[in-house]
């Protein structure tokens, strides 16, 4: 009985062990054992164990899935570190974990490992000017503030289109009036913009027949609003740092920045009148071509261009306005030209008389700076008288330096006498030079004297075709009598130190009217 036991408990023993390692060999979570080399992994995710898989190509697809997981919880663009390592080993069984488990893990671990967020954004462009902003309320709100500063009635409005012209997905920005404003589809917003332009045209030719209009008949105010510059905007994924609030993108584009600019010299300028052109204190215009201007007396010509800064915003509106006024208003000059005269001479036969008008005109804007304005009726109340004024059209002569090099020894005006019996007021300008120096007709003319001429040694003058007159003196040697016709730059004397003179030198006087004036005002 007893062997019998003991066959019976072996028995028992066995099927226990064969059903125990069948149950190992079947079971869920357990690796079977093949001779295949590395069949089981333990997974880590920059460096964290995240669990363990059967196969290596499971980690990779558990991982592409956990980054999106993780990269579709947030609106933002999401950049993270990640790095994945597997140590692989082959076993003979094994217990694995769940695929869940493995991507739950993975997903803790790449939300720790996030290094930088990128939320939706949209970057509005004007010429090389760029802003970034949070979202399209704000493009919107940021071009409606620069309409508004000129809408004070708020009758205009900003929409955005797709630009056809552009192969990206770039918009651009219309203005269109408030009134009736509807439901539109993007190329509707677009055709919108062309129907204003043609809009426009028809009413410029409706002007003609304003003459028949009365004043009450106008409907006065703004007639439209636009950019001045091609405005684009993009989206764009940027982080949260480059982005600017709405409230300094408004200040960054709408206030007037210095801008340079450059202004050209026309007839009848003068630094004064140019400098209410341009709303520049004369004294800044100054400042800002020091290298040409000296006060505001110095000498400007036709075709001459001055440096100036021009106040204007990023973003430029263009606007039109019809607008009633009442002016004073002066009549436009008359010129009659005489051919003998210089263009420096001028006679007023007549002198003018302002009249009073009444208006009604589209005025057209940019920014706050008046383009051009239509004038669509006009009631002479008094009529004004023009201005005649008689004026030559010869090119007047030219003045050079008379003698080439030399040090500037005295200046014109007051002085200190540099030697007895010299006057304390000069009335030209001194350079000294060696003795022997040739000197040079500053301008063509004739020879009005040449010879002795006490104080001043030896001198020579010259008399210009424009009424001035020229004088040389302290020559050592004059090269030219009196009635000669001599050219500009001919040599006509030697400098010396002759008469009352403190060493070598040439003296130059200009005299305008027979007044002595100060040359380097007139030398080219």
């Amino acid at each position: 009985m007893s062997i019998n036991f003991r066959r019976i408990k072996f028995t028992y023993v066995k099927a226990t062990l064969i059903t125990l390692f069948v149950c190992l060999l079947f079971l869920e979570g357990y690796v079977t054992f093949e001779k295949t080399g590395e069949n089981f992994f333990h997974v880590f995710v920059n460096g964290v164990q995240v669990g363990t898989v059967g196969e290596a190509d499971a980690a990779e697809k558990l991982l592409i899935k956990a980054r999106k997981n993780v990269a579709s919880q947030s609106e933002t663009l999401t950049f993270m570190d990640v790095e994945m390592s597997m140590v692989g080993e082959e076993v003979l069984w094994g217990e694995v974990d769940s695929e869940r488990q493995v991507q739950a893990a993975m997903e803790e671990v790449l939300r720790g490992s996030v290094i930088e967020t990128m939320q939706k954004a949209y970057t509005l462009k004007v010429n090389e000017y760029m802003v970034n902003l949070a979202n399209m309320d704000q493009v919107k709100g940021l071009l409606q503030a620069a309409v508004d500063k000129y809408d004070s009635q708020n009758a205009f409005q900003v929409e955005l289109c797709h630009d056809t012209e552009r192969e990206f997905n770039v918009l651009t920005a219309n203005v269109n009036r408030r009134e009736g404003v509807q439901e539109t589809s993007l190329e509707d917003i677009c055709d919108a913009g062309v129907q204003a332009v043609l809009s426009q045209m028809g009413n410029v030719k409706q002007t003609e027949e304003t003459a028949e209009m009365s004043f009450e008949d106008f409907e006065l105010g703004l007639l439209s609003v636009n950019f001045a510059e091609e405005v684009e905007i993009v989206e764009a994924y940027l982080p949260e740092s480059q982005l600017t609030p709405l409230e300094t993108a408004i200040e960054d584009v709408i206030k007037e920045q210095e801008m340079p600019g450059e202004y050209e010299v026309v007839a009848g300028d003068t630094l004064s009148e140019i400098a209410i052109k341009v709303n520049i204190p004369m004294d800044k215009i100054i400042e800002m071509n020091s290298e040409t201007l000296e006060n505001e007396n110095s000498t400007i010509r036709i075709g001459d261009k001055l440096i100036i800064t021009v106040p204007e915003p990023e973003l430029s509106v263009e606007r039109t306005e019809k607008n009633y006024y009442e002016e004073i208003y002066d009549a436009d000059i008359i010129y009659v030209d005489n051919d003998s005269w210089y263009t420096t001479q001028t006679k007023v036969l007549q002198q003018p008389s302002a009249g009073f008008r009444k208006v009604v005109a589209n005025v057209f804007f940019v920014n706050d700076k008046e383009v051009s304005r239509e004038i669509l009726k006009e009631e002479i109340v008094m009529e004004a008288v023009p201005k005649i004024v008689e004026r030559g059209t010869k090119i007047p002569p030219t003045y050079i330096k008379p003698i080439s090099g030399g040090r500037q020894s005295s200046g014109f005006g007051k002085r200190n006498a540099p030697t007895k019996g010299a006057s304390t007021y000069h009335k030209g300008i001194d350079w000294a030079v060696p003795k022997g120096t040739a000197v040079f007709a500053s301008c063509g003319g004739t020879v009005a004297r040449a010879g002795w001429g006490s104080g001043y040694g030896y001198v020579v003058y010259i008399n210009h075709s424009d009424g001035r007159q020229t004088r040389y003196a302290h020559l050592s040697k004059v090269l030219v009598k009196v009635g000669q016709r001599v050219d500009q730059g001919q040599r006509i004397a030697l400098s010396g130190n002759t008469g009352i003179s403190s060493g070598p030198h040439l003296h130059f006087e200009m005299l305008i009217g027979g007044k002595q004036v100060n040359p380097l005002k007139y030398l080219q």
